[in-house]
């Protein structure tokens, strides 16, 4: 008996952890922002956390996605661009990306990064910040912290995808694929706490 009561609890919580990941995989598959983007949310993307931080800042993440709709980001020049104040904001840059071993791991505290490439292709990594080693301390004023990581999920990002990256994920952009400008938007969005 008293082993099968802690087996019990056990399951309990897988059950009910696979329960959450089941509605938020629900929520995710039906996108409340696919509608009129060309751009998907990439598959790399903490569904949890999206939906966690959509529904507790529902106004702002819509500001920023029609932001994308509703420019014509081709012909936008590199720049910051207003979208909600502090809680949103947009820069474009067009840069010729580096080789693997000149980039860097990070992961920001107060912004979310949605990183969607307008025009060229890019090497992008993942992986959780909270196995990573800091390389350097987090820096409020910038907004982030630089790791040391091993190992990670690398995708190659286009056109057709964007990312986004929590505190809780590390990533590592701007990674040449080839040598090409590449055109990328990049909206801050404030953490809901």
């Amino acid at each position: 008996m008293k082993k099968i009561i802690p087996a019990l609890i056990i399951c309990l919580f897988v059950i009910n952890g696979c329960k959450v990941q089941n509605e938020s995989s629900k929520w995710f598959q039906k996108q409340p922002i696919s509608t009129g983007l060309i751009p998907q949310v990439s598959h790399l993307t903490d569904q949890k956390e999206f939906e966690k931080q959509y529904q507790a800042n529902k106004a702002v993440w819509d500001k920023s996605f029609e932001f994308m709709k509703n420019n014509d980001l081709e012909k936008m020049a590199p720049g910051k661009y207003p979208i909600d104040g502090e809680n949103a904001y947009a820069s474009i840059t067009e840069i010729v990306d580096k080789p693997i071993e000149k980039t860097n791991w990070e992961s920001h505290k107060k912004y979310i990064d949605l990183q969607y490439i307008i025009s060229g292709t890019e090497k992008i990594g993942l992986a959780p910040s909270a196995t990573a080693t800091i390389t350097k301390p987090y820096n409020s004023e910038k907004d982030v912290a630089n790791y040391k990581i091993d190992d990670g999920i690398f995708d190659i990002a286009t056109p057709k995808v964007f990312y986004l990256f929590f505190p809780s994920n590390a990533h590592r952009p701007n990674i040449m694929v080839n040598e090409e400008k590449v055109k990328k938007l990049v909206i801050k969005i404030k953490v809901a706490e």
